[in-house]
């Protein structure tokens, strides 16, 4: 932690201070503007989208509030303090970690019959380890702050899982449940919720007629935006004030059908 943290604390009528990871795109994006527009700053993390993430961060000052561009590979366990540290130093405390980033299968074979360790251990390391890591390194603060709080972003796959994507569906299980253990520890000082997304934005490796056939299934007839994502992290973060251990679904009404 740096040294000019230590005695920092947010009180009631200071701004809460935001990390979202995996900012620069998609649902993170979306987070990251939609928590500005409530009236928080914020700290916009990345790994590769460098020129995605400073366009966010002009945006997230354009509407008023302070921000900042943090980078860091969460696949590399070096750089979870980093991250923290560094949002923490440029905004002056930490109240609030989004932990959006994630790492989908679309890019390998994630069957049972092409596993690979490798694979499964990177996808892990990304999307289940490196969001307990960031909450243990950001624990001092977010007790600190008087109003703490997590949002992690699971999946309805944890609970439906897909056989052509088992460890994304396995690290996204693993996260649901990470968010209530985390709601425990850190009890009763920060709150730790889900948002667990149907379709919000569809991977760009599915082709018309599989977004057809997903879109077919959904009660509501519809893809979800992730406006409509950020929408619920907002109320979550800002409004959720009795709120803990819960994993909200903003599916469109598939996890209640067959």
């Amino acid at each position: 932690m740096p040294s000019n943290m230590r005695e920092s604390g947010s009180g009631e009528g200071e701004a809460l201070v935001a990390l979202v990871t995996g900012a620069g795109k998609r649902v993170g994006r979306a987070i990251a503007l939609e928590l500005a527009r409530a009236g928080c700053d914020v700290a916009v993390h990345y790994c590769n989208s460098e020129a995605e993430a400073v366009a966010v961060a002009k945006e997230v000052a354009a509407l008023g509030r302070r921000s900042a561009v943090v980078c860091g590979d969460l696949s590399d366990p070096k750089s979870w303090p980093a991250i923290v540290d560094q949002a923490a130093a440029s905004l002056g405390r930490l109240d609030v970690l989004i932990n959006n980033a994630s790492e989908f299968s679309s890019h390998f074979q994630d069957s049972l019959a092409a596993f690979d360790a490798e694979s499964w251990e990177r996808l892990l390391r990304i999307n289940l380890v490196a969001p307990a890591a960031l909450c243990h390194h950001a624990e001092v603060l977010l007790r600190r702050s008087g109003r703490g709080c997590v949002v992690n972003l699971c999946d309805i796959a944890a609970a439906r899982p897909w056989p052509a994507h088992l460890a994304y569906c396995a690290s996204k299980a693993g996260l649901v449940n990470l968010t209530k253990s985390l709601a425990r520890a850190l009890a009763p000082d920060v709150r730790v919720n889900g948002v667990s997304p149907g379709i919000a934005v569809f991977p760009e490796s599915f082709d018309k007629p599989t977004r057809d056939r997903l879109v077919s299934r959904m009660p509501l007839a519809r893809e979800g935006s992730p406006e409509e994502v950020a929408e619920l992290v907002r109320f979550l973060v800002v409004s959720g004030g009795y709120i803990t251990g819960q994993v909200v679904s903003v599916d469109g009404g598939r996890s209640v059908i067959s």
